[in-house]
């Protein structure tokens, strides 16, 4: 569901209906505030607002709020540590930790150190278009000018056009690499050209020009590593020390650093990084040799002043950095809503730029105003940390009486029930996904949308998930309350209701209506192979054959679904190349039944061990979704 800025996870499947981040980056995309313009609260207020006062997604007029509290939250989605910055009036209003960095450990306090993530972007792109503004860079010229220690390699897309830093801060130079994994302790560190060329020890792929540059937007980590070495060949200065005197002194960021690894006598004040699953990261944080994309360690109150810099800079205020000419040029968007570093946004006049930021057990995201009047940063050190950080950045935009990010204000129609009767029944859906060898998503599996009516009340269930209560808003459309979301029917000839389409985060996913009983029964089957743990039919062989042929290089489109088929050959340059590094298949042992039908199983190469799903086969016998990840 989340775009997460600097994730190794090249493909989503259907998203968690139940539980996912409801909005790109923590809320990209802009919700009007349902408060009545009131006095803005005072810090105090802020802050117990936060801790007692967490908001849903989704008002209902004439129903009361249910509000969440901190402490239970962090405690059922496993984030021990949270620190928060509020920027209101030009200023920092409040900074507060809560929690603390690790089980029993010292409690988070404002200079808790957290791993930025793909917030380290924006900084980096700030210190290109200062040397741009002195004139030793060019944003419309060929990157190779400036290139000494690795040159971006020459193919058919490079020759139409020349990759350019404005396309590479933009994320249009057709680059490939979305973001890392990063380097756990005890693991050998690449250099900068071992990263660019995918060459051991690094872990991950090749950074190449796949696509024209300029025509396309794609997020790309692997373009700001080719921007780093870019910058240390023109300036003559590691990247760290570069930033430290360019771009983190002048905006007052003493408690930032972007040294990978950290120095040792910084680790005691770092919050240790947590998996989903409330498993602390092996051997605390990884190290990102990646500094540009991935590498900064910071405290949001430091970010906060990153923010207002920006926006003084904006308003000609001191230029610390750069010009207010330059900032604008920073603020245009050049594709998609995202300028030179920073994705921008704003359902009114009032317009914002904002990033969100993924570590390995790490997630974070900033958002400001371009005017200084209210914006916010929120760090956590857990994977489910963005779910946590999403309600609490709807907290404060519904506390502060921003005009973007709070909660969905909807109201329930009255229908009768008679008249509704005709969408309740179930739908079917399947969402392919390329085979991957770094995703930590499960493969979308016997996927069936319920809609039904119990007692007076309506829900509907995807397979495998919690069954969540819509209400009807016209004739035609539901909606969700625990999660943002939307649920239009399609009706027919007759009256006949033949598709359903979810709106959910930006996406739009048509399932189409089938009859009961084979739903039913599929279900029933599905439920009887998970209490017997017995794998579909013919998924072990399939899988195999799967991993067997991207070994050869020779993947058997044939025996995948179009959809799946299609999505393998976009990353077949990377999937081969994580195939390399994995080794051979030694054995492939299965595991479970997971709640969506998807049979896991666990993969044994020569250089490691992964679990491995597949979901059903096809009717045709055909692979419609399959996926390895590495197990915590």
């Amino acid at each position: 569901m989340m775009q997460d800025f600097n994730s190794w996870r090249p493909h989503r499947v259907l998203p968690n209906y139940w539980t996912a981040i409801v909005a790109a980056a923590f809320g990209l995309a802009g919700s009007f505030s349902v408060l009545a313009a009131a006095p803005p609260p005072t810090g105090a207020q802020g802050i117990a607002a936060v801790e007692y006062r967490l908001m849903p997604p989704v008002v209902i007029e004439g129903k009361p709020i249910h509000y969440d509290q901190l402490a239970s939250q962090m405690q059922a989605l496993h984030v021990p540590a949270i620190s928060v910055a509020l920027i209101h009036d030009g200023k920092i209003q409040w900074a507060r930790g809560f929690g603390v960095e690790r089980p029993g450990g010292p409690r988070v306090t404002p200079d808790t150190l957290f791993e930025a993530g793909s917030i380290s972007k924006p900084l980096t792109a700030l210190e290109v278009l200062h040397l741009v503004q002195e004139g030793k860079l060019r944003l419309n010229s060929d990157v190779n000018r400036y290139l000494r220690t690795w040159k971006v390699p020459s193919n058919a897309f490079t020759q139409s056009a020349p990759v350019t830093l404005r396309e590479l801060l933009s994320h249009t130079a057709g680059v490939t690499v979305h973001g890392f994994p990063g380097y756990a302790a005890g693991q050998p560190i690449p250099s900068l050209v071992d990263v660019l060329d995918g060459a051991p020890p690094a872990n991950s792929p090749p950074i190449r020009v796949d696509m024209v540059p300029g025509k396309t937007w794609r997020y790309s980590g692997g373009g700001y590593v080719i921007v780093e070495q870019l910058l240390e060949d023109v300036t003559g200065e590691p990247f760290a020390t570069l930033m430290h005197d360019q771009v983190l002194r002048p905006l007052g960021m003493s408690r930032s650093t972007y040294d990978q690894p950290l120095p040792s006598r910084l680790l005691g004040q770092v919050a240790i990084p947590y998996h989903a699953d409330g498993s602390p990261v092996a051997g605390g944080p990884h190290v990102y040799p990646e500094q540009s994309a991935a590498g900064l360690w910071t405290t949001p109150s430091d970010l906060a002043h990153f923010a207002l810099g920006v926006v003084e800079d904006l308003a000609g205020r001191g230029s610390r950095v750069v010009s207010a000419a330059t900032v604008r040029t920073m603020l245009t968007p050049v594709l998609d809503n995202y300028g030179l570093g920073l994705a921008v946004g704003g359902a009114t006049n009032r317009k914002f730029f904002t990033h969100g930021g993924v570590d390995e057990g790490y997630q974070s995201v900033l958002v400001a105003y371009d005017d200084g009047r209210d914006g916010a940063v929120i760090m956590t050190n857990s994977d489910r940390g963005g779910f946590l950080g999403n309600q609490i950045l709807r907290t404060l935009a519904y506390t502060y009486h921003w005009p973007d990010f709070a909660p969905q204000r909807r109201a329930i129609a009255r229908i009768a029930a008679v008249r509704l009767a005709k969408f309740m029944g179930y739908y079917r859906q399947g969402m392919p996904t390329a085979m991957t060898i770094a995703s930590s998503d499960a493969a979308g599996g016997l996927s069936y949308f319920h809609i039904y009516r119990h007692g007076s009340d309506y829900y509907s269930q995807i397979t495998g998930q919690m069954p969540v209560r819509v209400f009807p808003e016209s004739p035609s459309e539901f909606f969700a309350a625990v999660v943002a979301a939307d649920l239009t029917f399609d009706v027919g000839p007759g009256g006949k209701v033949t598709s359903l389409v979810l709106h959910q985060n930006g996406l739009t996913i048509p399932w189409q209506k089938v009859p009961t009983a084979a739903a039913e029964a599929d279900i029933a089957k599905l439920q009887q192979r998970i209490r017997d743990n017995t794998p579909g039919p013919g998924t072990e062989a399939a899988l195999r054959h799967q991993i067997e042929t991207l070994e050869r290089g020779q993947p058997d489109f044939s025996s995948m679904e179009p959809g799946l088929a299609e999505a393998e050959r976009q990353q077949l340059p990377q999937i081969k190349d994580l195939s390399k590094r994995i080794g051979a298949l030694k054995s492939l042992v299965f595991s479970k039944v997971l709640p969506n039908g998807v049979d896991l199983y666990v993969a044994t190469f020569e250089h490691g061990q992964l679990d491995c799903g597949i979901a059903p086969l096809s009717p045709a016998g055909k692979v419609v979704s399959d996926f390895c990840h590495q197990s915590h």
